[in-house]
Order: structure tokens, then C-alpha cells, then sequence
């Protein structure tokens, strides 16, 4: 669990030290017009739909927050398939948790027919498309009707390079939790208990309900003996800092144990 929570880590260190590049790419854009603001759902609708249509190459979505409203689902399908018809090639980054929504699976079991790839992640950084490598479609954070429009190349290879380490930790989706996937949601749940966000949060971040994460967190007081969420964050502290002093592996927690079981969300 450890390494897995380091690993995490050291990827967020990594794409933190792009923010000011990134940051620096926004206010040249914005003075050159090639950033957009679009305000309407209907006007982003159109655009998405335009940008999709003159798609050539490549189509990125990152899609957070769990299961997909069935409605937004049934207009992604037809739009989706049609890309992958002309070649395209399609790549979508879900939470795990969407792995349980019926709804999901079928879209994905669609999609992955005609070539699409689908993959899962515990944490997700926002909702993204990237068309093309010159488009890219970000949400507006007070605004869920509105959408921000890149089509400055610099800001578009930024955004595809946090994609591609995203994409490289993910694991392929089925319609089931793993192994792997479960490891990779404890450890997430362990991560937040040691920075002491609430039950909501963490629900939250995962793209989970409140129950779910409610269960997952007694578990792990459970296995770890703790009688409050602060002492499990605190035991799970200790740990992270034994395995740091110690090494990978030899720790503690060394070997089979949080994280390591396989079972449901």
C-alpha cells in the first residue's frame, strides 16, 4: 500500500511542477483569443459535436465522478462510435467506481467492440476532452453549463501530457473491481484518512457514495485496530513513515495486507 500511495505521490509531484508552465501557456492564450470561454450548454454542445466531426486522429475524455447519467451516455455513444468508424482513435479515463454503473458497462462494452479504450483510476483531476491535439474542452468550476475552449497548441500538449500519466497508472476497465483496482481505492481511502478529509470528501474525490466510502473506512479501522477515524489516520501515518525509514517492503505493512484483499466496492 505504501509504495502504491508513494508512486501516487510522486506523480502529482510530477505534474505540479508543470502548473506554472501551464499557467504562464493560459495568460498568453487568453491575450492571443485562443482561449474561449462559451457560457451556454447548448453553444458547448455544438462545439464538442463540431470538434468530434472534424476529428482525424485522436479523441481524449476524462469523465470523473463515477457512474455517467444515462442521457449524457446515450449522446456520447453515436458521436463515439462514429469517430472510431472513421479511425480515430478513442481513449476515456473513468473513476473505478463508474465500474458498477450498468449503464457504463454497456457504453464501454460498445465502445471497446469498435476499438475504443477504456480505463479506470481511484482519483481523477477533472473532466477533459482533447481532439486532435488542438482542441481541448475543460469545465467551467462555477458554471456547470459552460465550458473553457483551448486551441492554443502549447496549452493542448500540456493537457495531453497530464492524459498520458494519468492513462499509464489506470487499469483497464471490466465490469467488476480487481484486485488491482480495489488495492488502488483502499490505498486512495488510506491517503485521505492520513490528510484528514471528511467521509464527504473522499466520497467525493472518488466518485463514490457517501455509504460506500463509509464502508470501505470501517474496514480499515478494522483491520488497523483503530476505534476513530483520527487514531486510523494516525496508525496509517506511521506506517507511511516506517516505510520511508525502513524501504519498500520492509516495513510493518510488508508483504500482504491493507489494500492487498480482493472484494467489491
Amino acid at each position: 500500500m505504501r509504495r502504491r500511495l508513494e508512486s501516487f505521490e510522486r506523480t502529482r509531484s510530477r505534474l505540479s511542477t508543470l502548473i506554472p508552465l501551464y499557467e504562464e501557456i493560459h495568460r498568453r492564450s487568453a491575450d492571443s483569443g485562443a482561449v474561449e470561454v462559451v457560457k451556454t450548454r447548448g453553444r458547448v454542445m455544438l462545439l464538442i459535436q463540431d470538434a468530434a466531426a472534424r476529428c482525424t486522429e485522436e479523441a481524449l475524455t476524462v469523465q470523473p465522478g463515477g457512474a455517467r447519467p444515462a442521457g449524457h451516455l446515450e449522446r456520447a455513444l453515436p458521436r463515439d462510435l462514429e469517430m472510431l468508424g472513421r479511425g480515430v482513435r478513442l481513449r476515456t479515463l473513468y473513476q473505478h467506481t463508474a465500474r458498477y454503473s450498468p449503464g457504463t458497462q454497456e457504453y464501454v462494452r460498445e465502445v471497446s467492440a469498435a476499438g475504443g479504450e477504456v480505463r479506470t483510476l481511484s482519483e481523477l483531476f477533472g473532466k477533459m476532452l482533447v481532439f486532435d491535439r488542438s482542441t481541448a474542452f475543460l469545465p467551467v468550476w462555477d458554471n456547470p453549463d459552460a465550458a473553457v475552449v483551448l486551441r492554443e497548441p502549447s496549452a493542448v500538449a500540456f493537457l495531453r501530457s497530464v492524459f498520458a500519466t494519468a492513462w499509464g497508472l489506470a487499469e483497464p476497465f471490466s465490469a467488476s473491481y480487481t484486485a488491482a483496482t480495489t488495492t488502488q481505492l483502499r490505498d486512495a481511502i488510506a491517503g485521505q484518512l492520513v490528510e484528514g478529509a471528511k467521509d464527504e470528501v473522499i466520497a467525493r474525490k472518488l466518485g463514490m457514495s457517501l455509504r460506500t466510502c463509509r464502508r470501505h473506512i470501517a474496514e480499515l479501522m478494522e483491520e488497523l485496530g483503530a476505534d476513530s477515524r483520527f487514531q486510523a489516520g494516525y496508525l496509517l501515518g506511521l506506517r507511511a513513515q516506517d516505510t520511508q525509514r525502513l524501504g519498500p517492503g520492509r516495513g510493518p505493512d510488508a508483504g500482504p495486507g491493507i489494500g492487498h484483499e480482493e472484494g467489491g466496492a
